[in-house]
């Protein structure tokens, strides 16, 4: 593979997808809907994952069905409820496979970005627990204008590595998020951080894999090489299935 094939630099999601976050999350939402005097179920929390904060609010809002409710006041309450959740000792775990992958994308001389629609303010724990230095580049929610599912923050990111979008891979656990990826005009793999029948015709481009142990930097060149398919799904083996 010459120097100008392969992957160039690889774009991390965070919560769900670097970082077992998600439940601190639906912990705040919970607390937020419950002083709405409304429940917080499962549906709504598939609706919201990969939104940005500012799509994800009105989203839960909606579904409550308190149209009166404030959806800023809302937005700031989980904010600031997560990162006191986020800044509690042990409570930011890595995924499985997420570390592994890391470290086999530094030995290889592989560039990485952390990119997430959540704020700074809950991005630094994340960074601390994890190590800040595994990262080139780093994107929180609050650094762009539009956030995921917009390809914006993947473009930013890209930008800033100075890589082309068609050289970097994104990996992801939502389809918002693989969305603003493949919009991006990035390669992306989507980890599904929960259950889903099947990839939606919106993300049809991206590559379902069941773990990020399945990741590898051959699975990741493969993607951005020129004779790579346009769609992938692999079994939870790590199979190709179409």
């Amino acid at each position: 593979m010459s120097v100008d094939d392969g992957v160039a630099a690889v774009l991390f999601d965070m919560d769900g997808l670097l970082v077992d976050t998600e439940p601190l999350w639906t912990v705040a939402e919970h607390e937020l809907a419950e002083s709405l005097g409304g429940r917080f179920t499962p549906e709504i929390k598939t609706a919201m994952i990969g939104h940005g904060i500012d799509t994800a609010v009105p989203l839960m809002l909606s579904m409550l069905e308190v149209p009166d409710a404030d959806p800023d006041a809302a937005a700031r309450f989980l904010v600031k409820r997560t990162a006191e959740l986020f800044g509690e000792p042990g409570r930011i775990v890595p995924m499985p496979g997420s570390i592994a992958l890391l470290d086999a994308l530094a030995a290889a001389g592989i560039p990485t970005a952390l990119v997430s629609s959540s704020f700074r303010v809950l991005m630094d724990p994340v960074l601390a627990a994890i190590g800040l230095d595994r990262f080139a580049v780093t994107v929180a929610g609050d650094e762009v204008s539009l956030r995921k599912p917009h390809p914006e923050p993947y473009l930013t990111a890209a930008s800033l590595l100075g890589v082309v979008p068609a050289r970097c891979v994104v990996l992801e656990d939502s389809e918002a998020g693989a969305r603003a990826g493949l919009d991006a005009g990035c390669a992306t793999v989507l980890v599904p951080s929960f259950p889903m029948a099947a990839p939606s015709a919106a993300i049809a481009g991206a590559t379902v894999v069941a773990s990020l142990r399945e990741v590898t930097v051959g699975l990741l060149d493969g993607l951005v090489s020129p004779s790579a398919g346009s769609v992938r799904y692999r079994d939870a083996d790590g199979v190709d299935l179409v």
